[in-house]
């Protein structure tokens, strides 16, 4: 290289380092709710830069947010409030079907050499110019209203259309069940994908519960997507309950076996289905599954289809949800809608919805009805479950 042409290329790379220097801190990616409870819930939101994190939460009465200081609740473990650009702070000890109000804050880190920080600006969600974000947390009641949708593939105007299907101030909450992109490449892909648009139609308000397809395990992002949606578990299998139903949350994995060129030998999901079925014993013996009126599966990939991994899952989760008396597994995948009634094989009904419908649910005491709706509002089909007890 030429000392002119090294000196002009370190000329730019200084000017661009002093044009990052001068950004000022921002919400890259507004938060999202996560892992509601009628307790308890994790508010997530990303930034430009390193900061510390906390959620300011107060009433939702007639008061300004104003009106007084509010409880801050950090972004903190072990102790130490966290510096990051993916903040997540966990709230608890809320009050069951209560509605508050939220706005969380960031505060920039420029340097910490032990003990010693240097603070940069702030910033915050706006509580000014428009009304605070809300959530409700929900009270016990055996009338549960949701919507899964799932193989977007990054189709902003598609997840628009069916959400747009939905009434969101009667709906509890959303599932995304997989495959909401091609692959995992980085995080403002993954946001610009889904995310982004989700939280500009109900996320910061209503929670949105995920299970991984298999296109969420490609990319050299993927390994990172766990810490955006965390969970009850700590992995990406769980269990969580609204009203009077338990929905047990599976991840399939991926559909070729480990040894697929697709693969280059990065993957190791027949291991990990396997450590799954473990916990899936386990979580279908606690209290809350065993004494649960309605017993819902949701996993992306369908114990159908022929491919390794659906035989996997059939071999491997199956037998577990037959004796465990699960009523119903809703899937996706295929990009095809299938009902299949309960066989010897597979003890309950399969409901897999297409990459372009959108299922409403609506629980009550007196019954489960699963609504498969198009882009127009046409009922497709109708699967309709008994309560246990």
């Amino acid at each position: 290289m030429k000392p002119t042409t090294y000196i002009f290329a370190l000329f730019l790379s200084l000017i661009a380092a002093s044009v990052i220097a001068q950004e000022k801190i921002s919400i890259s990616h507004q938060p999202y709710i996560q892992a509601l409870t009628d307790s308890s819930l994790s508010i997530v939101w990303v930034t430009n830069k390193p900061a510390v994190a906390w959620v300011e939460l107060a009433p939702a009465d007639e008061s300004h947010f104003y009106a007084e200081a509010r409880p801050k609740l950090f972004a903190a473990k072990y102790g130490y409030k966290t510096v990051g650009t993916v903040h997540q702070v966990d709230i608890k000890g809320l009050k069951p079907g209560t509605k508050y109000r939220y706005r969380v804050y960031n505060q920039e880190v420029l340097s910490h050499q032990g003990t010693r920080v240097q603070y940069g600006n702030y910033v915050a969600t706006d509580v000014y110019s428009k009304a605070a974000l809300t959530f409700v947390t929900p009270k016990p009641s055996d009338k549960v209203s949701f919507a899964i949708l799932n193989d977007i593939h990054g189709k902003n105007d598609l997840l628009s259309n069916l959400i747009g299907q939905v009434d969101l101030s009667k709906t509890d909450f959303v599932v995304f069940n997989g495959d909401m992109v091609d692959a995992l490449i980085s995080e403002d892909q993954m946001f610009n994908g889904f995310m982004d648009k989700a939280t500009e139609l109900f996320a910061s308000e209503k929670p949105m519960y995920f299970s991984r397809g298999n296109h969420e395990t490609r990319g050299p992002f993927a390994v990172a997507y766990p810490k955006y949606f965390p969970t009850s578990s700590g992995e990406l299998y769980y269990m969580f309950t609204q009203g009077e139903a338990c929905f047990i949350v599976l991840d399939g994995g991926e559909d070729k076996p480990d040894s697929d060129i697709e693969y280059a030998g990065i993957v190791d999901m027949d291991f990990y289905r396997a450590e799954q079925a473990a916990w899936l014993e386990r979580a279908v013996e606690s209290p809350a599954f065993k004494n649960a009126r309605y017993k819902i599966v949701i996993c992306h990939m369908p114990p159908m289809g022929g491919w390794h991994g659906s035989i996997d899952i059939e071999r491997k989760f199956v037998p577990i949800l037959n004796k465990s008396g699960a009523q119903i597994m809703i899937s996706g995948h295929l990009h095809r809608h299938v009902k299949q009634l309960p066989t010897q094989a597979i003890q309950f009904p399969l409901l897999v919805n297409s990459n372009v419908n959108i299922i409403k649910a609506d629980i009550t005491a007196d019954k489960a009805v699963f609504r498969v709706i198009d882009q127009q509002g046409k009922q497709v089909d109708e699967i309709s479950l008994n309560p246990l007890r």
